[in-house]
Formats: structure tokens, C-alpha cells, sequence
């Protein structure tokens, strides 16, 4: 069987996913899995997909992500490695659609207002 490419995207990041049977290799950015995310929620957000669907340590997968924080790189990657396997076998689409992995999360920061301290912070007002 042949590679499958997906993309996922979650605030400012952008996973490019490949997917290809296998031992269960995760790669990220040409290093292990294991040594790009540290943080150990991380690594269970992007297995997530593999335990719905039952496909952990089948399948191998080579991503490149960029933009965001390590958190949301994460969950691009799951978003992009859930798009894959739903285009590899068409019959995992209800596991995965049932966890909300296919869902975009497009949840983004909201941009600073003029006038104001942030986005709906005012500045402190004096009466008196």
C-alpha cells in the first residue's frame, strides 16, 4: 500500500501528514516522536487516533509541522493522522467522527482592539 498524505491545522499550526503501513514509527520534523514532543499529554493527544480506531503500532507515519506552540503542533498532527487514516480505510470514519477527531478546531486568538488593553480587557477606569 502507498503513502497517504493529509493535512491538519489547529490554531497557528499546520501538520503535513504521511501515513504508510508499518511498526508504529511516529516522526516529527525529521526527529523521533518521543524527543519533539517532551511533554507526555502531547504524545497522548497524537496517539489518540491510533487507540479510537485500533491501529496502534500498525501504522508509521512522517509529519513536518509549523507555527503554534508544541500544544497546539499536537493537535494538528492528531487532526492530520485522523484525515489519513479516515482516507486509508474509508470504514474508520464513525470511530473517528464519534471522538471528534475529524471536526477543525478553528478556536483562534482573538486579534487586540484599539482603545482597549487586549482583545476585551479595558483600561482600568478611575471615577474620581
Amino acid at each position: 500500500m502507498e503513502r497517504i498524505y493529509a493535512t491538519g491545522k489547529r490554531k497557528t499550526a499546520v501538520a503535513r501528514v504521511w501515513i504508510y503501513p508499518g511498526t508504529g514509527e511516529i516522526t516529527v520534523n525529521g526527529k523521533n516522536f518521543d524527543d519533539y514532543f517532551d511533554i507526555a499529554v502531547a504524545r497522548l493527544v497524537v496517539n489518540e487516533p491510533f487507540e479510537v480506531t485500533g491501529t496502534l503500532g500498525k501504522i508509521d507515519v512522517k509529519a513536518t509541522v509549523k507555527g503554534g506552540g508544541k500544544n497546539g503542533q499536537a493537535e494538528a498532527l492528531r487532526h492530520g493522522i485522523a484525515k489519513a487514516l479516515q482516507t486509508m480505510d474509508p470504514d474508520l470514519r464513525s470511530a473517528l467522527k464519534k471522538a471528534g477527531l475529524l471536526t477543525r478546531d478553528a478556536r483562534v486568538k482573538e486579534r487586540k482592539k484599539y482603545g482597549l488593553a487586549g482583545a476585551r480587557k479595558r483600561y482600568q477606569y478611575s471615577k474620581r
